[in-house]
């Protein structure tokens, strides 16, 4: 078999799609308005897939600040942390971080996918155990392939199927990484962290919460799940991304153990990786002052949010388990979801479409994510989309 035959099923579905019009895993975005208003084509549409949270890629203290240091710092390291790519500004945003946090150290890496990567492939090698949700995000489930570890997956949010794993475990279970995300990408749901905390109490294990999507969405001060539930001081390491409330790129890890400094020296993806460039670090610098400074972005957010979740559940959608931004609307197969997703755009409205293999269930899913940014007439707007499509998709809508 030649080199690229493995890839020639995925060329014919890639085809019926791009023949079918829009190539919904392909999108291009012609023009971005706002952080909530883009052109695709001809099509002008509210965007409620960007995972934009608090509507911070506009913010004009994050573009003065990407601004000044693109003048004062060009527009690149060129180098990885560990050679020429460590900047003042690096080592500036890792202590904020740290201090938001209330953590000992922070380690800034240049993606939040490189975060994952970068931490858990280091702690949990040959040898290691990893318990993690099954439905955890797809760079968890890589890093935990590139460290060698043992994974032993438990069922979604379910603590007691976690408990039974790590009493069979026995002893071992004490040292094993346990990996949970604050707010899950697919559904929207919360992990039940309490619960998984008080497992931990009993049984042992180092505790990770992935917080790419909670991270300015739950808590007092935008820290995640684990600060909205009271359970920061039994988290052992947090991870999270730029690419979300944050409004740029890049990922970080935090934690109170003072070994987690000694990953700079063992993890390759923080090794070997250019590090983020100056103006994107600059305007994460800015958009954490941003938050921490700006409660209300928060509560607007979650306005807007159970705003899109009653009035698509009014409709008589399946939706997520229970309000969040991330909010899902589950369909049938990947075809009508295709179709489905294309009269989206056409009445306007941007959102992701989620195909059956990587969608929980096994049914497509489109996937809605809503900003502080959206004001309530595009949120009635997006309703309204829904409910045009509602009669002439009602075959294909999953029944609860």
């Amino acid at each position: 078999m030649a080199l690229f035959d493995k890839f020639g099923k995925l060329a014919q579905e890639r085809a019926a799609l791009v023949q079918a019009g829009l190539n919904p895993f392909g999108t291009r975005i012609d023009e971005v308005f706002s952080p909530t208003e883009g052109r695709i084509g001809e099509w002008r549409v509210v965007l409620a897939g960007t995972n934009n949270y608090l509507g911070l890629t506009f913010d004009p203290e994050c573009i003065e600040a990407a601004r000044q240091a693109l003048e004062h710092e060009g527009t690149g390291t060129t180098g990885s942390r560990m050679a020429s790519g460590s900047y003042g500004s690096h080592v500036a945003l890792e202590a904020e971080l740290a201090d938001f946090f209330g953590r000992r150290s922070a380690i800034v890496f240049s993606t939040g996918y490189l975060a994952n990567l970068g931490v858990i492939s280091t702690l949990a090698g040959p040898g290691d155990i990893v318990l993690l949700d099954a439905d955890c995000h797809a760079s968890i489930y890589d890093a935990c392939k590139l460290g060698g570890a043992q994974v032993i997956r438990f069922r979604h949010n379910d603590v007691a199927d976690l408990e039974r794993r790590m009493l069979r475990l026995g002893e071992p279970a004490r040292n094993a990484l346990i990996l949970v995300e604050g707010i899950y990408s697919m559904l929207g749901d919360q992990a039940p962290l309490k619960e998984i905390v008080e497992v931990k109490r009993r049984l042992g294990g180092y505790l990770l919460v992935d917080e790419a999507h909670s991270v300015g969405v739950l808590g007092a001060h935008g820290r995640g799940l684990a600060e909205e539930l009271g359970v920061e001081s039994d988290v052992d390491i947090v991870l999270g991304t730029f690419s979300k409330s944050l409004g740029a790129i890049g990922g970080f890890a935090v934690s109170h153990h003072p070994e987690m400094e000694l990953l700079r020296y063992a993890s390759r993806p923080y090794i070997f990786t250019a590090s983020s460039s100056p103006s994107s670090i600059a305007s994460v610098r800015a958009a954490l002052r941003t938050m921490r400074a700006r409660p209300e972005l928060r509560e607007r957010l979650w306005s807007n949010a159970r705003r899109l979740y009653q009035g698509l559940a009014g409709l008589g959608y399946r939706v997520g388990p229970q309000p969040s931004p991330v909010v899902p609307v589950l369909l049938g197969s990947s075809e009508e979801g295709v179709a489905f997703w294309q009269r989206l755009v056409e009445h306007g409205v941007y959102v992701n479409l989620v195909p059956p293999l990587a969608a929980p269930g096994g049914q497509a899913l489109v996937r809605c994510s809503v900003s502080a940014a959206h004001t309530p007439e595009q949120i009635d707007h997006i309703i309204q989309a829904f409910a045009s499509l509602r009669a002439s998709f009602d075959g294909v809508i999953a029944k609860a």
